[in-house]
């Protein structure tokens, strides 16, 4: 789907959606509670949807209900299983170390990117602890064995989300293990949403849980708001342990003056704080290396989009620099990136010719009303 966007503000109320990230954790660690749980989460998108139908495959039984999802745990281990990750590398990166630790021979699905997107070095680290993993086609990846308890070890910094899957591995096994993290841990406040989502199911847990806001992307909201679009961005906790939350802190930034931001422990709010920075007085990120292993090269998406809206940017080996140019227009291809696709239409806000978008649909991984929203607010589709 492409679309064009004609020059316009926004206006009104928008409730941030649930946070995907937290539905993740919700939802495996309710798959593998000791009782039903009710999930609250008024809005899903394909990650999320992928997260539930690869839990199912292992033998839960979650169903989407008016209020979210229901979530009956898994009673008993398939001996082999299917797993339809789509291009949600949360699920593939959750989900490989739950397999191994459960011994099921599963053959993961992947789709888009995601077969392009680093596994190493959780790879070699489950291998050495007793699985063994194997690429039958490019498209997929194979799980065979059973992880033992015991010390693991590995690096930081290439992914998170490889901590947040040996943690959830762990509390499924039989035994004392460890996890010692070498390195800089990269995204450190995501392994503390892992850590306090097994600790809510560590015992009786509440029937009902909520999710909570997601930060990543009201982001969107709260940059159109910095960049002069009268919003008003509500279900927001400020004490949420989402890593993106900074984005309250890093707009005023940006608003005073050129500055200098790391990226280390935000990758996913690069795109949109660069419009921002375009629009205001530039800023230069640092610490960008993780960019390039997203849904899209983001460096290279990121420079590419401000570039088709007149905007100027240039990057090195760790760094990303955008100029503070102002932004015109143009069209953006939007690579199959959602926060690609999301930024380029904040920027038409501030944008004096129209902007069109390629590969608009790509919203669906994460927000799939965010062009009804858009529209809803004085977006000229």
């Amino acid at each position: 789907m492409d679309i064009t966007i004609q020059p316009n503000k926004l206006q009104g109320l928008v409730e941030a959606i649930p946070s995907k990230s937290q539905a993740h954790r919700l939802l495996i660690c309710a798959a593998f509670a000791d009782a039903p749980t009710n999930l609250r989460c008024r809005e899903t998108n394909r990650d999320i949807e992928a997260t539930a139908a690869c839990l199912n495959a292992l033998g839960a039984q979650i169903t989407r209900t008016n209020y979210g999802y229901r979530v009956v745990p898994i009673h008993e281990y398939p001996e082999t299983a299917t797993l339809p990750c789509g291009e949600s590398g949360s699920t593939l990166r959750f989900l490989l170390p739950i397999a191994g630790a459960m011994g099921v021979d599963a053959t993961f699905r992947l789709e888009g990117r995601l077969p392009q997107r680093p596994l190493s070095p959780l790879w070699e680290e489950m291998e050495r602890m007793g699985c063994r993993l194997s690429r039958p086609t490019q498209d997929t990846v194979r799980c065979t064995g059973r992880l033992r308890s015991g010390e693991y070890v590995i690096d930081g910094g290439v992914s998170s989300q490889f901590i947040s899957g040996l943690l959830f591995a762990h509390s499924l096994m039989d035994g004392e293990s460890t996890l010692t993290v070498t390195g800089k841990l990269e995204s450190a406040p995501y392994v503390d949403m892992t850590q306090a989502a097994i600790a809510l199911f560590d015992g009786p847990h509440p029937d009902t849980i909520t999710v909570e806001g997601d930060w990543s992307n009201g982001a969107f909201w709260l940059a159109a708001q910095a960049l002069g679009n009268d919003l008003t961005v509500t279900g927001l906790d400020p004490d949420s342990p989402q890593g993106d939350r900074r984005v309250a802190e890093l707009l005023p930034l940006l608003a005073q003056g050129h500055c200098r931001i790391s990226a280390a422990d935000i990758p996913d709010l690069v795109p949109i704080l660069s419009v921002v920075a375009a629009a205001k007085h530039g800023a230069i990120f640092t610490n960008i290396q993780r960019l390039r292993l997203k849904e899209s090269d983001r460096v290279a998406s990121v420079i590419a989009m401000l570039e088709a809206l007149g905007g100027r940017a240039e990057s090195t080996e760790d760094t990303l620099t955008v100029y503070g140019t102002g932004l015109t227009g143009g069209t953006v291809d939007a690579v199959n990136d959602h926060r690609i696709a999301m930024s380029a239409a904040i920027a038409a806000t501030v944008c004096t010719q129209p902007v069109g978008i390629l590969g608009a649909e790509c919203v669906e991984k994460s927000y799939p009303r965010f062009w009804a929203e858009f529209a809803r607010l004085g977006g000229q589709l």
